[in-house]
């Protein structure tokens, strides 16, 4: 005797495939502590842009120790507490939490994909790369180009994102993770003067961009990929 799919178990499988397991928080789990560590998170990043970056500005921006300085800094404040947060808190394991193990292949071709139309929209808005020399140095390469994404994505697309879904769905979620992503930038852009509201428009189009590919990928890699790529071309390739 067959089983027979209703149009809604149908939907349902669409929404959740079988091999891109909710891994966030249940909705009977209270988002308590998730709101605790958005706050907290905010709060030091805040306080770093505002009085230790500026510090951070004695040492050469072209030079390894800002570049390792820089890392170090960023890796505390935006990875480590996440992987305490989902050891401590979710009791589970970071790694397959975050969806960087499974299905990595898919993520790396959905990352790539999104990197070249990337490239292609750039190229049609800013002409053919053009490199300046000031912009290669051992922070543009090592921390916007390699690990930037990595350390960015982690908190938003993996933790935030994944801890909002159960509770208000993917989209409201993919959209509250992206306007958080544009906040977390606000104290740097006013710090520095740069704060342009087609900016965070940009911004937030990225992040949703970067949810999609989450996503679709059920890997974080994906986002990882387009969300480093994206920076090397702004920063290097045609120096925005």
């Amino acid at each position: 005797m067959g089983f027979k799919t209703s149009p809604n178990d149908a939907a349902r499988l669409v929404a959740n495939p079988p091999d891109r397991p909710r891994l966030g928080a249940t909705p009977h789990t209270s988002l308590r502590p998730l709101f605790i560590y958005i706050a907290l998170f905010f709060s030091a990043w805040t306080v770093w842009v505002l009085y230790g970056y500026p510090r951070l500005q004695l040492l050469d921006p072209r030079t390894l120790g800002y570049a390792l300085a820089n890392l170090t800094v960023r890796s505390a404040i935006w990875l480590v507490p996440v992987f305490l947060f989902i050891r401590c808190i979710d009791h589970r394991r970071p790694t397959e939490y975050l969806q960087l193990g499974r299905n990595w292949r898919r993520g790396i071709w959905v990352g790539l994909v999104v990197a070249a139309a990337n490239f292609v929209g750039s190229v049609v808005r800013f002409g053919m790369p053009h490199v300046q020399a000031d912009a290669i140095t051992w922070n543009t390469m090592l921390s916007t180009s390699c690990a930037i994404g990595l350390i960015e994505e982690v908190p938003f697309r993996g933790l935030i994102l994944q801890e909002l879904e159960p509770h208000y769905g993917w989209v409201v979620a993919n959209l509250t993770s992206a306007l958080l992503f544009v906040l977390i930038h606000v104290p740097g852009w006013v710090s520095l003067g740069t704060w342009r509201a087609v900016t965070a428009v940009v911004v937030f189009g990225l992040g949703v961009v970067f949810g999609v590919a989450f996503r679709i990928s059920a890997s974080l890699w994906s986002a990882v990929i387009a969300h480093s790529t994206n920076d090397f071309f702004a920063r290097v390739l045609f120096g925005l």
